[in-house]
């Protein structure tokens, strides 16, 4: 059985909202967020025009560098982070699903909650224990028992 915990999916978004990657390192999904950090530095550095780099950082150069900034780069890297925003909360959401799965609390099959002790969902009758080489030769000789 996997040790992973749950996550908080709206924390993996606002992280990816300060920087696209950082949710989906808060995830451990390490590939991801690599492919984040590069797209969104490889964006920054093609889209970006030499004067909308400030030199030191102030606020009223930080605000003149966001005036040299073309509203289709603007766009392009505010469409980065919102992806990377929906990918990671998708991703948070999907380890959530996992983690439940394992620890038994929820059907691999339908997905609804199921209690424990049960060895089939009550909503949709999937098998939710897989039958041990043991039980199913206990099962084959009843059957052959009985013929």
């Amino acid at each position: 059985m996997s040790t992973r915990n749950r996550t908080r999916p709206l924390l993996a978004v606002l992280l990816a909202f300060l920087y696209p990657g950082l949710g989906h390192v808060y995830l451990r999904e390490w590939l991801r967020a690599l492919v984040w950090f590069f797209l969104n530095v490889t964006s920054f550095t093609l889209l970006m025009p030499p004067d909308a780099v400030p030199e030191s950082f102030g606020w009223s150069e930080l605000v003149a560098a966001a005036e040299n900034v073309s509203p289709e780069a603007a766009l392009a890297l505010a469409a980065i982070t919102v992806f990377s925003m929906v990918d990671a909360y998708w991703m948070a959401k999907r380890q959530n699903t996992e983690v439940e799965v394992e620890a038994g609390t929820t059907c691999p099959n339908c997905g609804r909650d199921v209690d424990q002790d049960l060895e089939f969902c009550h909503w949709c009758t999937e098998r939710l224990k897989p039958e041990s080489a043991s039980d199913s030769e206990e099962s084959a000789d009843d059957s052959g028992a009985n013929a």
